[in-house]
């Protein structure tokens, strides 16, 4: 092999190391696996197909962002190349914490116990939020490098709250992400109508508060598991 060559998968493999990329894939792949094995059990791939469709829609702001990320690392200061893969990112972030209301299909089956589907939707949840913080690491990461930090964790209150809201349209209302870029008016109107009347749309503040602070604690979470400053100093 030559020396070249593999230094560059050495730096294929860091880059990929330092965008959690290698437990994402083993998430992503017992998430499968334990829909095949549904289907093995039940005979029939028609039940809960909906998530192999959402668990690809939940990759998409994944891979955006590491668009963006390898688009940074090639020139830094060309920093309005970065705009549509952010722009993309931005649009297809809800769809990665989106699986997580798939529970609302959750129901006793015939031939496979409760307790399968229950791990399996929390493997295919859990593989979702896991897609979407990553990607919102990486992006508060290059905000923090050109704003600073305090811009840098209002932006990802802001991402966080917009992912919130983009759930409940999407779950409740139906909308799809590429919906933003074809119909965005129309989008703009259905939540403008819910702020008009907010005493009518409980269940629409409700569950995006909610969600949001779901998401900003797993962020958090998250973000302080990867920076582990809790052994002191030796001495």
């Amino acid at each position: 092999m030559d020396k070249d060559l593999f230094e560059n998968l050495k730096k294929v493999h860091r880059f990929l190391a330092g965008q959690s990329f290698y437990p994402i894939i083993l998430s992503t792949g017992l998430a499968l696996t334990t829909y095949f094995g549904r289907i093995w059990q039940s005979d029939s791939w028609l039940i809960y197909r909906n998530l192999v469709w959402n668990l690809f829609l939940a990759w998409l702001p994944y891979i955006f962002s590491l668009l963006t990320a390898y688009l940074y690392l090639r020139a830094p200061r060309r920093w309005w190349r970065l705009a549509i893969p952010a722009t993309l990112w931005l649009i297809f972030f809800p769809n990665a914490p989106y699986l997580i209301t798939d529970f609302l299909h959750l129901t006793t089956r015939p031939y496979v116990p409760l307790w399968y589907d229950i791990l399996m939707l929390s493997i295919f949840s859990w593989t979702g939020i896991f897609l979407a913080i990553a990607s919102l690491r990486t992006m508060h990461r290059l905000i923090e490098r050109y704003a600073g930090v305090v811009l840098g964790w209002l932006f990802v209150v802001a991402v966080i709250s917009l992912g919130g809201l983009g759930i409940y349209l999407g779950r409740f209302e139906r909308w799809n992400s590429w919906d933003l870029l074809i119909r965005p008016r129309f989008i703009v109107e259905n939540v403008m109508a819910r702020f008009a009347e907010p005493l009518d749309n409980l269940r629409f503040f409700g569950f995006t508060l909610l969600f949001t602070a779901f998401l900003f604690v797993c962020y958090l979470m998250f973000h302080s598991a990867s920076n582990p400053d809790g052994l002191g100093q030796e001495g």
